[in-house]
This record gives C-alpha cells, sequence and structure tokens, in this order.
C-alpha cells in the first residue's frame, strides 16, 4: 500500500552505539531523494516534549557523519514521556498525550526511531495511541530479538578484542590471570564473541552461571603444561551459580538497574584459587565510542534506508531486522518485552568449548 508521507522525524534514544550517525544519514538521504522532508527530535522523546528541540534535517546536515561516533541528535535512556523524570504531586509526570499533540503539531506524518528494548517499547505504545512510526534496533549488546545482529555490536567486540590483544602482552610478561569485564548487560555475546577473537582462556556469560573453582582448575592446568598465564573474559551480567548479579546501582521506574563490579569481585576471589597474581580491567563506555566499523556502516544504512521503503509503503509499527542475508520488517510488538540471550547449545558456544575455553559451568 502505497501512503503520503510527506514529513517524518527522526529520533536516537538509549544508550548511543557507533552507527547511529550513519542510520540518521541514511535515512535523511533515502527520504529528501523521495521527497520527504526529515526533522530531527533531540534528545530522544524529548524532541516531542519540548518541540523547540527539533530541527530540520537536510542533505547537507548530514554530509560527514557516517564515520562519526555517538549521534549528532543526542540521546538519554531516561526520556520516557510515560514516566517523565519530573516529580509533580501525583507521581511522576505523564506527558505521552503531549507527544502525540506535539507530533501533530509539527506536522510529522510518522516517527523514525532509532533505539533499543527501551525506546522500542516508548514508540510502540505510542503507536498504540496513533503515531506512525517505524523501528531501527540499536544497541552494542545484540540483545534485540528477531534480529540477527545489531549496528554498534561488531565496533563493541572489535574494540574488546583489541584490548584483550593488548593484554595478552602483559599477562605473559608477568605471569598473571587478567580478568575483562565487558558490557552486555543481561547477555553475553560481546564477551562470548570478543572472547573466541580475542583467544581468552575463560568466557563468563550470564546464559551460564559459573563454578569458580571450576574457573580455577582450568587455570591451573594451563599452570601445569606450561602456560603461566590466562585471560579471563566477564560479562557485566555473569554471575555465580547459586549467586546473583553484581549492581552498582539499584533500578528505579526512571531507569534500569546499573551493572558493574563482577570483574574485580572475579580476580579478587581467584588470586587465593589459583595462587597466581590477578588483575581486572573494566573497559566500559569505551566499547560505546569511537567511529562504527564497515560492517556497522553497512548494516546501519541498510536498516536506515529499509526504514524509508517502510514509510513509503505505509508499512508502520515495524522493525527493521536483518534475517541474513536480507532486511526484512518484524512487527513491533514481537520484540519488545523480550530479551534475545546466547543459546547455551548454540554453535558458537560449542566451538568455544571445542577450542578449550572454559565457561565454568
Amino acid at each position: 500500500m502505497q501512503t503520503h508521507v510527506r514529513r517524518i522525524g527522526i529520533l536516537t534514544g538509549g544508550g548511543d552505539a557507533p552507527g547511529l550517525n550513519a542510520v540518521i544519514r541514511a535515512v535523511v538521504k533515502s527520504a529528501t531523494n523521495a521527497g520527504i522532508e526529515c526533522l530531527g527530535l533531540e534528545d530522544s522523546f524529548d524532541g516531542l516534549i519540548f518541540p523547540e528541540r527539533s530541527r530540520p534535517l537536510t542533505p547537507r546536515d548530514v554530509t560527514g557523519i557516517l564515520r562519526l561516533g555517538g549521534t549528532i541528535l543526542g540521546t538519554t535512556n531516561r526520556g520516557n514521556p510515560f514516566a517523565y523524570p519530573i516529580s509533580t504531586e501525583s507521581g511522576p509526570a505523564d506527558y505521552s498525550d503531549r507527544c502525540v499533540d506535539n507530533f501533530r503539531k509539527l506536522g510529522l506524518d510518522a516517527l523514525v526511531v532509532i533505539g533499543g528494548d527501551g525506546t522500542l517499547a516508548i514508540a510502540y505504545e505510542l503507536h498504540k495511541r496513533g503515531v506512525p512510526m517505524v523501528g531501527v534496533p540499536k544497541t552494542i549488546d545484540n540483545d534485540i530479538v528477531e534480529t540477527t545482529m545489531t549496528f554498534g555490536f561488531d565496533t563493541a567486540v572489535e574494540f574488546a578484542t583489541g584490548a584483550i590483544d593488548r593484554l595478552h602482552s602483559t599477562a605473559e610478561a608477568h605471569h598473571r590471570v587478567m580478568v575483562v569485564e565487558v558490557m552486555g548487560r543481561y547477555a553475553g555475546w560481546i564477551a562470548l564473541y570478543s572472547g573466541i577473537a580475542g583467544g581468552a582462556d575463560v568466557v563468563l556469560i550470564p546464559e551460564l552461571p559459573y563454578h569458580l573453582d571450576r574457573v580455577a582448575e582450568h587455570i591451573r592446568a594451563r599452570e601445569r603444561w606450561g602456560a603461566r598465564f590466562s585471560i579471563v573474559v566477564a560479562a557485566e551480567g555473569a554471575f555465580s551459580s547459586g549467586g546473583a548479579r553484581t549492581v552498582k546501582t539499584e533500578g528505579t521506574t526512571e531507569r534500569m538497574e546499573r551493572l558493574g563490579g563482577i570483574g574485580e569481585t572475579i580476580a579478587r576471589e581467584l588470586e587465593p584459587l589459583t595462587e597466581k597474581e590477578c588483575r581486572h580491567v573494566v573497559l566500559g563506555h569505551l566499547q560505546r565510542g569511537g567511529s562504527p566499523t564497515s560492517y556497522d556502516r553497512v548494516l546501519a544504512t541498510r536498516f536506515g534506508s529499509y526504514a524509508v521503503e517502510l514509510l513509503l509503503a505505509g508499512q508502520f509499527g515495524v522493525m527493521t531486522a536483518l534475517h541474513p542475508p536480507d532486511v526484512v520488517a518484524v512487527p513491533i510488538e514481537s520484540v519488545v518485552g523480550r530479551t534475545r540471550t546466547v543459546p547455551a547449545d548454540s554453535d558458537v558456544v560449542r566451538t568455544a568449548k571445542h577450542v578449550g575455553i572454559c565457561f565454568g559451568d
């Protein structure tokens, strides 16, 4: 079905990821070439709550941004119009009606919403209130269901792999155990892929709760056959069998809990078990920054271009997704409220185990 979309809004929400600017560029260029006007909404849904925080986007505005990290529109993981972080006598303000009203006042026909599970969930709620939208999945964690890959993941893995490569040198020189904590929240994709690519000896992921004594025995066994150092890669959401995730900040109605600290815990607890010096490194937000890899640039561009195709075809309430070799549309209602985790019996996990990587399970 063809539809008359003449003016669209574009926003980026949640945590930043390499490739966001590539999507914005692809949407603006594809839309402009189809005769569609683009309006950039700044700082996620804040651009709809406060319409003065919006600006026209033309091909000239997106020239040169393909290689840039971050997002020229800004982002936030606390801009939920259904629970805006402004206290009122009746609690957090609900600005969803205001968003719908401003969507119409701005003369928009549809939205392109680029974000992770939280951002897409908000977009879906607005869609149910009459706002036509197409979602584009974004997360370095690669944990959005219905898509094989999200842009930003490859760049994060590439950086983590480079860090692991560097840590091999100091670990081997000092005969140490180096514990590398990577992002991923409740999914272990970054830890798994960077661990394999970086030649890690141990990979700890949330999907396979670990037994520390088995990890320690694996390291001692390496010592016995002459490997006097080991590399442990731990996802921030990893936890021991019978234990719990390490939480730095508890979650609230406005934002999710912050994980972190598992790397330090593992290093501290491994030292007496292995009788080796153990150090930890937290890669943190370094994984989010920098220029996107060529893979992420291409995937982001494909997502952005296809989002415009969907708008022109009148397909709303859907998300672009990678179903190799194609980019397709999936209903956004099948995405929200779910997390794509690493299957314990996946071929990637089996491959890691075949080459001698210990998961402590």
